[in-house]
């Protein structure tokens, strides 16, 4: 399953980023936004336009320009019959009805599309900065306050029963579907379907296509309403159909769990609910920007390092306005775009922000967004824009090069998560680099 989890999950991130990938902790819900370029309007309460927006969580999109095959003119319908019924008699001795696998399943054939655009994803190299420019954007800042201000008594409603901070639960919203304006057309049983049939992940998407006829039977929704992301993620907060069965809740007591329907209170009081199971705490910040002191040791970043505040105050740490650094339990220090970038002091929240999207990036985005939604400005810091992000192929051939000089001993896939950053720091540390962890060209080079 965890396998199946990561596999998912790296069809999600956009960012083939430098210093930013797959912890250890994966998300639950694997999905992918709609094409990159896709612009909507979100409408106020009095039904006139607010602004342009677009679903911006790091997903991988397809480039403008970039050429998109199109889907088989045959497929082999025979192969997906006899899926179907194999897959039908392990779904009854599940627990799902006959009415209701049938219903679910009526009409159901393969979407050669879902295929091509799980097939068919090109390779990018975002950088955290550039995917903020979106994600954070004055535009979606703005939506999210409008937002806010429509739906404030629900929001302190759900702030009250989970303890979860609505600017939290709004930025969520805002970054899986700007705002409800991009849950995403696709049928999810047809796709789910599609993507078990084809086998690559069939294990993964039988569970979930078990999990999403469960929300059937329990008459949540019906099959044909039952629609999200070509790759299974549903709803305003796009959550997968386990996720779903395990934290979504009826919160306006209508007597079913619709996340689908124009009114978005069921959706946000889940996301509420599913950021508390995964254990926020009220109150403590995702993280907060701060400056580091002349001298600083690097060596004391990253996430496998974690002090309480008074360390990091004796350290010289700062808040980036110049106060000090809160007393919110341990916390580490991120740098999430090396030493010549914003750096982040980072609390146990933001980890639980990794449970909806593993993605630094996304945890970033989301954190980010929440402050400035709830009227704080800007980072302080700059971003070294002068960088760009590294290919798969030449963060694989980095792996590569530190597992030769043993430096490194995971995996060489190129994924930059903490254990190659800690590796990274240690090539740093041996040839007089400062020893920030970042996987830039520069250290490839070096590393050359």
């Amino acid at each position: 399953m965890r396998k199946d989890l990561i596999a998912a999950c790296i069809a999600t991130i956009t960012l083939a980023m430098p210093a930013f990938a797959l912890p250890p902790l994966q998300s639950q819900r694997p999905e992918l936004r709609p094409t990159a370029g896709l612009t909507v309007v979100t409408a106020s309460s009095q039904g006139t336009p607010l602004a342009v927006s677009r679903s911006l969580r790091p997903m991988l999109r397809i480039a403008p320009g970039t050429a998109v095959p199109e889907p088989q003119a045959v497929v082999f319908q025979a192969d997906f019959t006899a899926w179907r019924a194999a897959f039908r008699n392990r779904a009854l001795a599940q627990g799902i009805r006959p009415e209701t696998f049938d219903r679910a399943f009526a009409g159901v054939v393969v979407n050669p599309r879902v295929i091509n655009r799980d097939s068919n994803q090109a390779e990018f190299s975002r950088t955290l900065w550039e995917y903020l420019d979106g994600a954070v954007s004055d535009v979606r800042v703005s939506n999210g306050r409008a937002a806010m201000a429509r739906h404030a008594d629900t929001l302190a409603r759900i702030e009250r029963r989970y303890g979860v901070e609505a600017e939290v639960v709004l930025a969520v919203w805002g970054l899986e579907s700007a705002y409800g304006a991009m849950r995403g057309n696709s049928d999810i049983i047809t796709a789910m379907a599609t993507l078990a049939h084809e086998g690559r992940r069939r294990d993964f998407f039988e569970a979930e296509l078990i999990a999403a006829m469960r929300i059937l039977q329990a008459g949540d929704v019906a099959p044909r309403q039952m629609t999200g992301s070509w790759a299974g993620a549903m709803g305003h907060t796009q959550f997968m159909p386990t996720s779903y069965l395990a934290h979504a809740v009826d919160f306006n007591g209508d007597g079913r769990r619709d996340i689908w329907s124009d009114d978005p209170t069921d959706a946000l009081a889940s996301t509420a609910n599913y950021l508390r199971h995964h254990g926020w705490t009220t109150g403590q910040p995702w993280g907060v920007e701060v400056v580091l002191p002349q001298g600083f040791d690097y060596g004391l970043t990253g996430e496998g390092t974690k002090r309480g505040a008074g360390f990091w105050r004796r350290q010289g740490v700062r808040l980036a306005d110049g106060g000090q650094v809160p007393d919110h339990g341990q916390a580490s220090i991120l740098l999430p775009a090396g030493h010549r970038g914003v750096a982040l002091m980072i609390f146990d929240n933001f980890h639980v922000i990794e449970r909806y999207n593993p993605a630094d990036a996304y945890v970033i985005g989301i954190g980010h967004l929440a402050d400035r939604i709830a009227g704080a400005g800007p980072f302080r810091g700059a971003w070294p824009r002068d960088e760009r992000g590294l290919s798969r192929a030449e963060r694989e051939e980095l792996q590569r090069r530190l597992v030769a000089r043993g430096l490194h001993s995971g995996a060489v896939d190129g994924i930059i998560g903490p254990q190659t950053a800690d590796s990274v720091r240690r090539f740093q540390a041996s040839v007089g680099m400062v020893p920030d962890g970042f996987a830039s060209l520069r250290l490839l080079e070096r590393l050359r």
